[in-house]
This record gives structure tokens, sequence and C-alpha cells, in this order.
């Protein structure tokens, strides 16, 4: 996957994107990153972003040819015959993220020999939490965004349907780019302001966008919520809750049992929040360019628990380009609806 990636990692091609079947469609640059493939505007400003491991073909064999993000069929992005490089490289790219998948009854991403497997995993399931740690280290990133979704869609069903207003979620793009974090989906209830789930996927509660006169909370809870998943892993944490038998059975099948999943789901929406200290964020508002002070505030009115994120802010003095502009916060705003 790797030595694919450095073959097309200066490819830019143009193309035809709409963000939903409403939508016209529009004349975009697209080009090939680490993990993702940055849809952007002839000015250069992205749109959007696609993971690589998530990217569909409508139309195999086909010119134009047609794609999409795995899960939202309605937004596509159309190559014309004249971009048969990029075409081939997006098609490339596909096919080394099919062969990293793993194969169900097989140990394929595990590392490990089958001569070795049987003393190695015997000697692991004696220690429990041992067991845990191995299976975080092997599973490959995109079984991780293939849990995320499954705990995504179980969320959906006891917090409400992700908002989907079609101008709300090509703001909401546009913040998710400037931020730099995964995907974000914003819930119409049933979360206390922020989670995040295996595989990078982030969800904020409506209130963050809908009761602040700025963009800068929601902001602030997606980085902080973005920083926590690459501080504690939360595959580890799911395996932690779920015990030594679903990690077994990630290890030797690839998959976690579905009642496993819908358990961790309710888990998630039930436990009290925990809030990491203000003092060890101040660097990740730093290095965003994103103000602490209003995050800080969201979190306490009073501010007394925050102190160290309102008079350290790092972008206190600092007048930065907005995070979204007024129109596009405003349509945001409404992406539920409201």
């Amino acid at each position: 996957m790797k030595t694919a990636l450095t073959r097309y990692e200066r490819l830019e091609a143009t193309a035809l994107w709409r963000a939903t079947p409403e939508d016209q469609r529009r004349e975009v640059v697209i080009s090939i990153g680490e993990a993702t493939l940055t849809i952007a505007d002839l000015g250069d400003r992205p749109l959007t972003h696609w993971s690589l491991a998530a990217i569909q073909r409508v139309n195999p064999g086909e010119r134009p040819a047609l794609f999409y993000p795995e899960g939202d069929p309605g937004e596509t992005l159309e190559l014309g015959t004249d971009e048969a490089q990029m075409i081939e490289a997006i098609e490339t790219l596909r096919r080394a993220v099919e062969r990293a998948r793993p194969r169900p009854g097989r140990l394929r991403w595990l590392g490990l020999g089958l001569s070795l497997g049987a003393v190695a995993l015997a000697g692991v399931l004696c220690v429990p939490q041992a067991l845990n740690r191995h299976a975080t280290t092997v599973v490959p990133q995109v079984k991780r965004a293939e849990i995320g979704a499954a705990l995504l869609s179980r969320i959906e069903r006891m917090a409400g349907a992700a908002c989907a207003n079609s101008a709300g979620r090509r703001a909401l793009s546009t913040l998710r780019a400037r931020l730099g974090t995964g995907p974000i989906s914003i819930l119409p209830g049933g979360i206390t302001t922020s989670l995040h789930l295996p595989g990078g996927h982030i969800l904020l509660d409506r209130a963050l966008v809908e009761d602040f006169e700025e963009p800068d909370v929601a902001a602030g809870f997606a980085l902080v919520e973005a920083w926590a998943a690459r501080t504690q892993d939360p595959l580890a944490d799911l395996l932690a809750v779920a015990g030594a038998r679903a990690s077994f059975q990630l290890l030797t099948t690839g998959r976690i049992a579905p009642e496993t999943l819908d358990a961790y789901a309710e888990y998630m929406l039930t436990q009290p929040r925990v809030d990491p200290a203000p003092g060890a964020l101040l660097a990740v508002f730093a290095e965003a360019g994103v103000r602490s002070t209003p995050y800080a505030y969201a979190r306490d009115i009073t501010g007394e628990t925050v102190l160290p994120l309102v008079e350290a802010d790092p972008m206190a003095e600092q007048t930065g380009k907005a995070l979204l502009s007024d129109a596009d916060w405003l349509r945001l705003q409404g992406i539920c609806g409201g």
C-alpha cells in the first residue's frame, strides 16, 4: 500500500463532484494523500476528504468512472476518459486496500505464523490484558474503520440518525478539512457533547452548533476527541469493556460479535463523561490554530475548572482566519433542520 501511495503522491486530476443527489455537479481538483483522496475547488480550497480505504466504484470497467465514499452513495465523483491515470491510481489503491482486508477464518493480518499460533495464543490467553494489547497492535486501520461504522449504526438506532441537511453537511466538511480530523457526524441527541469511535470517526451533539454563537466550540470538542483517540486507542477501550473473548474472536475471525457491539454502543451512551485535564489540551489548540477559550467556557461556564484554557489560550492575542464563513456557520447550525 505504501509503495502504491508513493507512486501517486503528486498526482492530480479534475473531476465532477456533488455532495448529494440534489446538488449540481461542480468541477473540482482531486489529489491523493497518505490516507485520503482530497477534493478541492478550483481555488485549491478543500471541500472534503474521502478515506482511500472506503472508496467504492459504481461502474467497474466503464468510462466515465463514477466513485462514492462507502456508506454514502449519494455523494459522487465522476472522472472522464481523459483522466485515465487518476482512475488507474484509485483502482490500484482500492485493490491494495482490499488485499489488506482480513479474510474470515484466516490470520493474514496477525503477523504470526500458524506454527507459532497455538503456543503464543495459549500463553496470551492466560493474561486477558495482554491479549487485548496484542489485538490492538495487529488490527489494521481498515478493520478499525469497519468496527467504528458498525458502532455508529448502533448508536444512531438509540440516539437518532446523524443530521444530514445537505448544505449543513457541506459546511461540516469544510470545518473538518480545516481541523484535519477524521469524519465528523452531528447527532440529534443521545450523547453528552461528543464521542469518538475506532477508525477516527467523531460524533458531536447538535447543541454544540445550535446553542453557541461561533463554530469554535464545536471545533474545540472535535479537536479534543481526535486528540483523545490518539492518546488512548478507542479499540483498546472497547476490548477492555468487552473482555478477552471479544479480543480472541477479533484475532481469529477478524470480527466482533453483533451483540458485543450492541452492548458497547449502549455503554458509550450511558457512561458519565470524563473530560481531559485542561492543561494537557493547550498544545492541541495551538497546533490547530483554534481558540481554546470558547471550548473552555462550554465545558464550565464559570471557567473555574478550565482556567488554563482561558488564561493561556494560545490564540488569544491572534486574529487568524475564521474557522467558517458566516454563511457556512449558519448552514452548519441548520444541519439538523432546526
